[in-house]
């Protein structure tokens, strides 16, 4: 099939012409025509999200992670990492189990890649939203049986806490990326988590020890590290739009766009659940009662369009939303529109809204 567009990005370089598939895979790009609408570029990934349209991971059944994962095909997401947050140990095994059975069956929308594990080795300094009675210090015998439980592939953590290095040598034998956040962190301590293997930071500038002069933190840590992807919510309500494109400038190609939204992404106004807590949603805001704030309302075709109004260019805002989150993640097969890649693309408009969204090559979303 031709997806009818008039223009591809490719490698980061906006190419006239349109896009063919055959199967799963993109048999051509640039082929001669190009005379549809929209451009084609990489499907977006998504490696941090609590839940959306009214569906939250930790309480999702089968029916509701198909409809999360149609409501995020809608987004232009092609992949993601449903995200659970820190709670008593016993709450985890339905949720692990329910992702595993939606992963094992093909896509009706975006696809799961794995799991996000955010906590529950938080620090108590830094809870966010975060219920602190379900906060705990490392325990590798634990965080092994979460991770034998079911497909987990990301877990955040801090890593000042007691064994906490320890359990990032461990999570990165098992082949699970470590993510710093919610963390106290000096920047020696940040520095000897990434020299562990911790691979990134969990939503910079946010739920962790403040950067300062002389005290940069894990954030300082992360912007000047090579090695270090820099993850953001950029809503206009977690970072400023100057701190967006100060973190966006100083990481370039390792920003990495997440959402960390919660079941109100893509709901009106008022109160819903993030696992055992209520949040409430107002002015493109959600928060605690008690004013904290508690994940997002954001769906990362905003977030692209965000950071693009901040000041990337559009093949920035697209390599921050697709391409980079599948280097973080490891998935070669997402983030790239080429020949001979597997089609997972997303087709924008003039406004950077959704047209259309490819998974494995199947259409699966269509704006009517």
């Amino acid at each position: 099939m031709r997806l009818g567009v008039s223009a591809a990005l490719v490698d980061g370089t906006l190419i006239d012409g349109d896009v063919s598939i055959d199967g799963d895979s993109v048999t051509s790009v640039g082929v001669s025509g190009g005379r549809g609408r929209g451009v084609a570029v990489p499907g977006f990934v998504d490696a941090h999200i609590n839940g959306i349209a009214g569906v939250d991971f930790m309480t999702a059944d089968a029916e509701g992670h198909v409809q999360a994962a149609q409501a995020l095909a809608a987004t232009g997401v092609v992949a993601y990492q449903p995200t659970l947050v820190s709670s008593p140990p016993g709450a985890y095994q339905e949720p692990l189990a329910a992702a595993a059975a939606a992963l094992a069956k093909p896509p009706g929308g975006a696809r799961i890649v794995g799991v996000h594990l955010e906590g529950p080795f938080l620090s108590k300094e830094w809870p966010g939203a975060h219920d602190p009675a379900h906060l705990l210090e490392p325990d590798w015998a634990l965080a092994d049986r979460l991770c034998d439980a079911g497909p987990v592939t990301m877990v955040t953590l801090a890593p000042e806490l007691p064994g906490g290095l320890e359990l990032v040598d461990r999570l990165v034998r098992r082949g699970v990326r470590v993510s710093v956040g919610h963390s106290d962190a000096d920047a020696a301590v940040a520095h000897a988590a990434f020299d562990h293997g911790a691979s990134a930071i969990t939503h910079v500038h946010n739920a962790h020890r403040r950067w300062r002069a002389r005290d940069p933190g894990p954030a300082g840590v992360a912007l000047v590290r090579p090695d270090v992807w820099v993850q953001a919510i950029v809503d206009g309500v977690h970072l400023a739009p100057e701190s967006a494109l100060g973190a966006f400038l100083a990481a370039g190609r390792r920003f990495c766009l997440v959402t960390d939204a919660v079941e109100a992404a893509g709901m009106p106004p008022g109160s819903y659940r993030l696992a055992d807590r209520v949040v409430h949603v107002e002015g493109g805001a959600v928060r605690l009662e008690d004013g904290t704030l508690a994940g997002s309302a954001l769906t990362m075709d905003a977030a692209v369009r965000n950071l693009a109004g901040a000041g990337a260019g559009l093949p920035q805002a697209v390599h921050a939303a697709a391409t980079a989150p599948a280097r973080l993640l490891g998935r070669a097969e997402l983030g790239v529109l080429r020949q001979g890649a597997a089609a997972n693309i997303t087709v924008l408009n003039d406004n950077l809204e959704v047209e259309r969204t490819v998974v494995n090559g199947r259409e699966a979303f269509a704006a009517r």
